[in-house]
């Protein structure tokens, strides 16, 4: 029995070995008939294993390196040909050279948030369906391969059936894909993925092989592989891991891909596009970390001979010390690689939370991380709002803290939004221009809506009317954010309200709005310019310095609110400075009067201006242009009649200059005359900012000059001596040439520019001359011509110096000699 027994199991040894040996040979000729035998590469232990999940066993392993290793799709897999849409989209995407193929990891993460959303969504009726252990951990991970040049995303979402795999990786909607392969085809711009529900396919732009491994509830799990020829194959899964349940995408990365292998590229493009997915998102990255190891053998020895050389006095005093120490193991310090799960989406959407229950210090973190401005500074404003109706978005809008030092160099060359897009929490574009105006690209934020149709072009959204209504939200919201800078803040607060103000704010509101103003007070200026809806809004806005400001900002409504009883007019005057306006001659009878002058010293007051006509049913007036009125005087008209001749005379002496008319002043107190321009012409102000430009033509500004007006002050002695001898000789030269140059005067004091300087000087030379009681014929002394002699005796005493000093060097050399 024992014989047999022995016998028995010879022969199934045999048969055993026989076995074996024609299984290796079928194994080897189904490599040697494969399009592409490529020796399986080394794998990392544990390759795509669920971390504190199912180990892998070898044989799982050397499977797995096989097909990974073997381009060729599975013999034993179901073929089936793409949608014929599909093919000629994966045609133009892997056949087109895009600049940017980072928009393909968005895609991804997107979909493996929207598959976490319906296993949440189902959760909530049944709980079984998240399973136990890891499968419950709702979040999303990224790991890499870099020797096999793999990259994987892994969800725990709802997972896929065969059915699906085949429905949602084979075809695509019918709705807009023609129009949107007919877009890529003519434009080719990349940022159309994702708007027509093609964004899976994003990722032939960086992989030649893509395997899709899913395991839904209802279904075994199963492995989608295609290599964008035309083809896919799907096949029941026996030799990867058990996902449990989800999705794990697995891109077999082309060579000039390979950026996509790096840590730092993976997190940068998360930052950017995910940041704000509402499930966590995991990268298995690297880390070097300090571990303590044992000493090795040789530093021991030399230690201990070290201790050995030390005096016999110090080993006694010391050796209850070393009795000590000799038991604990030497050690030391090195550096080791170690993997863990990095968290890349710690900062929340706080858009999603109620306005309510968000802290100040999670605003301004919020902030820092949206615009990635990490100074201490805070942003001076922000607004967080829901709105609700025909269109449906969350938005928060920030205010910075400075403005950036090229905000208005390139204002009309170019407008880049600050502004992002963003559609159920991904990342979507900040080169949607239409959502604010560019008066207001200084703001920073972002828009993220559920109803905003995106299965459209980028052309034909920008039409859309859904985007219009969400740009006059965010206008409305945004002017009260900026307003609502000026009500909290102390300094800005009327002098009835002020007290109530300071009480209720504390000390970092006060002098905001002036920061906000000195920062991008011209914005709202262009906003009054550009956006003729909001105008009135945007004038509340205003801040200007005025005779009666003090040196602080004043508003428009504080301005009227100290307006003189009667006044229907706001006055105001423009010019280089402050300083300069205050000596203006036009605002001597205003100041003396009472009234108050706003001061503009803004280049772009004066287009400003042109726009702003009324505030409140009051007009705007400018000082230094025809028309103010300041109330009847009773003795206007005699005073026209006492120097109607001399206006008349003086106006043919300045026929030749350009001047329309002269006539007696209302605004003038201490200076003799000033020239005034038309009401709607341009101001002297205008005139030097339109010469200043380096592009201007001189040809068309003459069109645009306006005709000027002399005013003169008929209480003024000047004036009236220049009556005087008008009456009694209207042909003297002398008075004429005086007359011009008082004219010539008050163009320069009226801020002109003069056309002739040398004409001007000449007058003042001339008058000169005269209060020194110098003949006008006196002429300039003739200069002696004494240059040409003086140059000859140099040259004569040059030659002699030269001849002696050659005479001496001579007698020298022979006395040497």
């Amino acid at each position: 029995m024992r014989k047999w027994t022995f016998r028995s199991a010879l022969v199934l040894l045999c048969i055993l070995s026989l076995i074996s040996e024609q299984g290796q040979h079928i194994h080897a000729k189904a490599e040697s008939d494969s399009q592409n035998p490529v020796n399986p590469p080394k794998v990392e232990e544990k390759l795509g294993a669920v971390p504190n999940g199912l180990s892998t066993d070898s044989d799982v392993a050397k499977r797995e390196a096989e097909s990974i290793s073997k381009r060729s799709l599975r013999s034993d897999a179901q073929k089936f040909e793409f949608q014929a849409e599909v093919s000629r989209l994966m045609d133009i995407i892997i056949n087109s050279l895009y600049s940017n193929k980072d928009i393909f990891l968005r895609e991804l993460i997107s979909n493996a948030s929207d598959a976490i959303d319906k296993i949440r969504f189902l959760a909530l009726t049944d709980k079984e369906v998240l399973g136990e252990g890891d499968n419950t951990k709702l979040d999303i991970q990224i790991k890499l391969d870099k020797q096999n040049k793999i990259l994987s995303i892994r969800d725990r979402g709802i997972g896929m059936t065969k059915e699906d795999l085949i429905k949602n990786l084979g075809t695509i909607a019918k709705s807009g894909t023609s129009a949107f392969v007919e877009k890529m085809q003519t434009s080719g711009d990349l940022n159309l993925i994702g708007q027509f529900g093609v964004g899976f396919y994003s990722v032939y732009l960086v992989a030649d092989y893509v395997e899709v491994i899913s395991k839904h509830n209802d279904d075994k799990q199963h492995v989608w592989e295609s290599k964008a020829d035309g083809a896919f194959a799907i096949s029941e899964d026996t030799w990867n891991e058990p996902l449990g349940r989800g999705t794990e995408i697995r891109l077999h990365l082309r060579d000039e891909a390979g950026e996509y292998l790096e840590e730092s590229k993976l997190k940068d493009l998360v930052k950017k596009y995910s940041e704000f997915i509402n499930f966590p998102i995991y990268l298995w990255a690297s880390k070097e970390v300090d571990v303590e190891v044992p000493a090795d053998g040789d530093e021991s020895s030399d230690e201990e001979e070290k201790s050995e050389s030390s005096s016999g006095e110090e080993e006694e005093s010391e050796k209850g010390e070393d009795e000590d120490t000799e038991d604990k193991p030497k050690t030391k310090k090195v550096k080791e690689t170690t993997y863990e799960w990095e968290l890349l989406n710690d900062v929340k959407a706080i858009w999603l939370r109620n306005p309510k229950e968000v802290t100040d210090e999670e605003y301004t973190k919020f902030y820092h991380s949206l615009t990635k401005d990490f100074s201490d500074d805070k942003p001076l404003a922000w607004s967080h709002f829901t709105a609700e109706g025909d269109v449906e978005f969350k938005a928060v809008l920030f205010v910075p803290p400075k403005a950036p030092d090229d905000l208005y160099e390139s204002y009309h060359d170019a407008y880049k939004s600050n502004l992002k897009l963003y559609v159920r929490r991904v990342f979507i574009s900040d080169e949607f221009n239409e959502l604010l105006p560019k008066y207001l690209n200084f703001l920073r934020g972002l828009v993220d809506s559920d109803t905003l149709p995106l299965n459209v072009s980028r052309e034909m959204l920008q039409q859309h009317s859904s985007l219009k209504t969400i740009k006059k939200k965010l206008i409305r919201k945004a002017l009260d954010m900026i307003r609502r800078i000026a009500d909290e803040d102390p300094d800005e607060a009327k002098d009835k309200d002020k007290k109530d103000v300071e009480n209720s704010s504390d000390d970092e509101k006060k002098g905001q709005y002036a920061k906000f103003w000195n920062q991008f007070g011209k914005s709202i200026k262009l906003g009054i310019i550009e956006d003729a809806t909001n105008r009135n809004r945007l004038a509340k806005l205003l801040r200007f310095e005025s005779t009666k400001s003090e040196g602080k900002l004043t508003s428009l409504d504080q301005y009227i609110s100290r307006m003189k009883s009667g006044q229907k007019d706001i006055f105001y005057i423009t010019g280089v400075n402050k300083e300069l306006l205050e000596k203006s001659p036009f605002l001597e009878r205003l100041k003396k009067k009472g009234y108050e002058v706003i001061f503009f010293t803004n280049p772009i007051d004066e287009y400003l201006m042109q726009y702003l006509m009324e505030y409140e049913d009051k007009k705007f007036q400018n000082v230094s242009k025809e028309g103010l009125k300041l109330g009847k005087d009773s003795k206007d008209k005699e005073l026209k009649e006492s120097f109607k001749e001399l206006t008349k005379w003086w106006k043919g002496v300045l026929a030749s200059e350009n001047v329309e008319d002269v006539k007696i002043s209302n605004r003038l107190d201490d200076t003799p005359c000033v020239v005034v321009t038309s009401k709607y012409g341009w101001s002297a102000n205008m005139e030097r900012i339109m010469q200043s430009q380096s592009l201007s033509d001189a040809s068309k500004q003459a069109y645009m000059r306006a005709k000027r007006v002399l005013e003169i002050n008929a209480r003024h002695p000047i004036i009236k001596e220049l009556r005087e001898r008008v009456v009694k000789d209207p042909e003297d030269e002398s008075v004429k040439q005086t007359a011009q140059l008082i004219y010539q005067t008050a163009l320069l004091d009226s801020g002109f520019i003069l056309q002739d300087p040398k004409d001007f000087a000449s007058r003042i030379y001339s008058s000169v001359k005269s209060s020194l009681n110098i003949s006008p014929d006196a002429n300039v002394e003739e200069e002696v011509d004494v240059e040409e002699t003086e140059s000859k005796t140099e040259t004569k005493e040059t030659a002699d110096t030269s001849k002696n000093d050659a005479d001496t060097g001579t007698s020298a050399v022979k006395d040497e000699l």
